[in-house]
């Protein structure tokens, strides 16, 4: 199973994560303190996020 992760020493978290309207899934929210957050229940790791995010903050990990 692939998951996404987001790399908080990356992303600036200082506006609305555009990455909200990418994910064909709904996967994706903010968190309080701005960082987008993955909802592990609707994320399928399609990658949508990871190829938009203009901060390259979203990775894809393969989980063993």
């Amino acid at each position: 199973m692939t998951t996404v992760t987001v790399d908080k020493n990356i992303c600036p978290h200082n506006h609305v994560c555009p990455l909200i309207q990418v994910c064909p899934y709904n996967a994706i929210s903010q968190d309080k303190d701005g960082y987008p957050v993955i909802d592990k229940e609707r994320c399928i790791g399609c990658g949508a996020c990871v190829k938009r995010c203009p901060m390259k903050a979203m990775k894809l990990k393969s989980a063993n």
